[in-house]
């Protein structure tokens, strides 16, 4: 049975955390694919609204682009908001409905975990594996990928926003369209790592 995993988010920026948590995944679980889904708009975030879908699947699309293993999907950004994870699982079993299929899950999303729109049902659709880059050593009843990176979106359009570099935190690509779009100009936001 194939082995997929499910990596959703709003990634504005795409950056190297989530990346190489992905990678470790990829290797950790035995997954065969990665599916990067691009959220269109999160029910879970109360942080501004996110960059144009477009430019966001751009550096998406760019940063993975010749990656074993790592795929992206538009089934979020395609349909209406919010983006609910089990319709997207539900959706992504159809199109591989011989997969078995693990929900990549940051640390920092475990405490509102139980309150995901049909939890109960999703919990029965995937096996949660936490993508955690704390450092610390949460508990939890999931399997994890521990790394610690302290790299963030947030500190990264806080970054382009003061005029800082981001070398090194984004692939070349994405920071490419960051500064071709000019995205992230303006203030600082001070909402919780993504």
């Amino acid at each position: 049975m194939k082995k997929i995993g499910i990596y959703g988010g709003s990634f504005d920026p795409i950056h190297h955390a989530h990346l190489i948590l992905a990678r470790e995944a990829l290797e950790i679980v035995e997954l065969e694919e990665i599916i990067f889904v691009l959220a269109a708009r999160s029910p879970h975030k109360s942080a501004p609204q996110p960059s144009r879908a477009a430019l966001r699947w751009e550096m998406l699309e760019a940063a993975i682009a010749g990656e074993r293993g790592f795929s992206a999907s538009r089934v979020e950004i395609d349909r209406p908001p919010p983006s609910y994870s089990i319709d997207t699982v539900e959706q992504l079993r159809a199109e591989n409905s011989s997969a078995e299929f693990f929900f990549l899950v940051g640390e920092d999303n475990l405490p509102e975990l139980p309150t995901w729109h049909r939890f109960a049902a999703l919990q029965r659709l995937v096996q949660f594996v936490i993508l955690d880059r704390s450092g610390l050593d949460l508990k939890h009843e999931y399997p994890a990928v521990r790394r610690k990176i302290d790299i963030s979106a947030t500190a990264i359009r806080n970054r382009v926003a003061s005029g800082q570099s981001i070398r090194y935190l984004v692939p070349d690509a994405v920071e490419q369209i960051i500064r071709r779009e000019n995205l992230y100009q303006g203030t600082k936001q001070s909402h919780p790592k993504s």
